[in-house]
């Protein structure tokens, strides 16, 4: 088991769009531009990928494990030139791991005394 924890925590930290990515293939399969558009809107505009950002990215996590392209789609009714991706069983235990540190960081941060200033 060593060697899986190893692996992951090698793995972090995550770059935000790497994070953002798988994020947005845990609920599902989803094509590139889906992608793009739910990384945008869950973080309310902050986070706006490039195609080419997402597509080195997605190249980068399909050599890693953490996601895999899907060869078979359900529907018919889908566009054939798109690629979909869908996360894998180490791409979520990365993104766990990856969420486990983040609260650890703000758990060490607030019990320094810092505190998010008001929006």
């Amino acid at each position: 088991m060593g060697d899986a924890r190893d692996h992951i925590d090698g793995l972090l930290p995550l770059p935000p769009a790497t994070f953002h990515i798988l994020l947005a293939v845990t609920e599902g399969e989803r094509h590139g531009y889906a992608i793009i558009q739910d990384v945008e809107a869950r973080t309310d505009g902050e986070l706006r990928l490039s195609a080419g950002t997402l597509y080195r990215s997605i190249a980068r996590m399909v050599e890693q494990g953490l996601i895999s392209e899907v060869v078979k789609r359900q529907s018919r009714k889908d566009d054939e030139r798109r690629r979909y991706y869908r996360i894998t069983a180490l791409g979520t235990a990365v993104a766990r791991a990856e969420m486990r540190r983040l609260t650890q960081l703000v758990r060490i941060a607030r019990a320094s005394g810092l505190t998010p200033k008001p929006a």
